[in-house]
């Protein structure tokens, strides 16, 4: 397939062949329910479960992989750590530039359960003052919720700083890792963080429908979900053993053997140092971008820390007929509209038109930062000519 695909924000591609291939065998070999039987094929199935579990706790430095369980994307597993934690008249603090998968569980228990939302402003790059985030703090408030990184604008947010500002206030943090996750180095206990959802089809290389959540070991959770775990069937009420607690219901062994295989490649090959491919690139193509007439790039400016992401509006252009140009012309792809994150458009200015959003990703060469400048400067030179 002749794509040169800037979407990873939204979901990585290729898929390592190692991913793909560990989801054939697993189909052939152990497609039975885990934790449903003992006869070697459900054995072999747990075994999947168990050892991606134990790989993704070495990538986040948890101490205990049970402390980990899984969900079929990041929405899921915040709206777990959201639904589950914040009871009838708590406060919760967020950020103005939040994705729907917060904005969206926490205005619907602000109208059903009388719970407070306070949005915390960011500045027009998207980056917020952790100030604001201990002035907002009330008698009430029991949970902080921010994303690592702006999927609009590529804004790493002061995770560290606001898990120090509110330590020994009763205070927990829960932390979007949707576009940090096998891009940025993650440690929860050096960094404080008490949740963290993420998911495993974008920087984690699996297929979609994987993903994650993070619990400290000392906090409980109402499950969203009741229903079989395969453990403690006898008992009427949902098992509090972890991760069983909060996985009801088959889950997804086939994806979750191809995450292994993502993450097995994170690990031998260092974040760290994808981090750094990713961010030369996109400094690359930031670059150019810039240099086209009428071209606004939004959020961090050049040399500033991000995020792969390069989020932008062209004077005069609508941001899907751009986008529908890059795909039909120039077979690139890439990411037009709100991004599910109307108020961070607003904090950037962009809420009236939207934007084009080019992310890079694993795969993402040098040759495609310059094909899609070279196309971004020909699309440009049209609608100048046509204003």
């Amino acid at each position: 397939m002749d794509v040169k695909y800037f979407d990873h924000a939204a979901s990585s591609w290729p898929k390592p062949p190692a991913v793909w291939e560990a989801m054939n065998r697993c189909l052939l070999e152990a497609s039975a329910n885990p934790g449903r039987g003992s006869h070697q094929m459900a054995v072999k199935a747990s075994r999947v479960l168990f050892e991606t579990r134990s790989a993704l706790a070495k990538l986040f430095q948890i101490k205990n992989p049970n402390d980990i369980s899984y969900a079929l994307n990041t929405t899921m597993a915040l709206n777990q750590a959201i639904k589950g934690f914040v009871k009838e008249g708590d406060h919760v603090i967020c950020t103005n530039v939040e994705h729907n998968s917060v904005r969206r569980p926490l205005e619907y228990l602000k109208q059903r359960y009388r719970v407070q939302v306070t949005y915390v402003e960011a500045d027009v790059t998207g980056q917020i003052d952790v100030q604001n985030v201990i002035q907002a703090i009330q008698s009430n408030t029991t949970l902080v919720v921010c994303n690592h990184s702006s999927n609009l604008l590529g804004t790493i947010l002061p995770v560290e700083q606001i898990a120090e500002a509110i330590k020994g206030r009763g205070i927990k943090l829960l932390v979007d890792a949707a576009q940090t996750a096998g891009i940025i180095p993650l440690d929860v206990q050096r960094m404080g963080i008490d949740m963290l959802a993420f998911p495993g089809h974008k920087g984690l290389l699996g297929p979609q429908g994987t993903g994650g959540l993070y619990l400290h070991p000392e906090l409980e959770l109402e499950p969203l979900l009741h229903g079989g775990t395969g453990s403690q069937s006898e008992e009427i009420n949902q098992p509090s053993v972890r991760p069983d607690r909060y996985e009801a219901g088959t889950p997804n062994t086939v994806g979750i053997a191809g995450l292994k295989e993502g993450v097995k490649l994170l690990l031998n090959e260092g974040v760290e140092a994808i981090h750094t491919k990713e961010w030369r690139q996109i400094q690359t193509l930031m670059e150019g971008l810039q240099s086209i007439d009428g071209l606004k790039l939004l959020g961090p400016a050049l040399g500033e820390p991000k995020t792969g992401i390069a989020a932008f509006v062209l004077d005069k252009a609508d941001c899907s007929e751009v986008a529908f140009i890059l795909d039909q012309s120039f077979g690139i792809a890439v990411r037009s509209g709100y991004h599910c994150t109307p108020l961070a458009h607003e904090a950037a200015g962009s809420k009236g038109t939207g934007a084009v959003r080019a992310s890079i990703g694993y795969y993402t060469t040098d040759g495609e930062i310059n094909d899609f400048v070279a196309a971004m400067r020909e699309i440009a030179k049209h609608y100048k000519q046509m204003r």
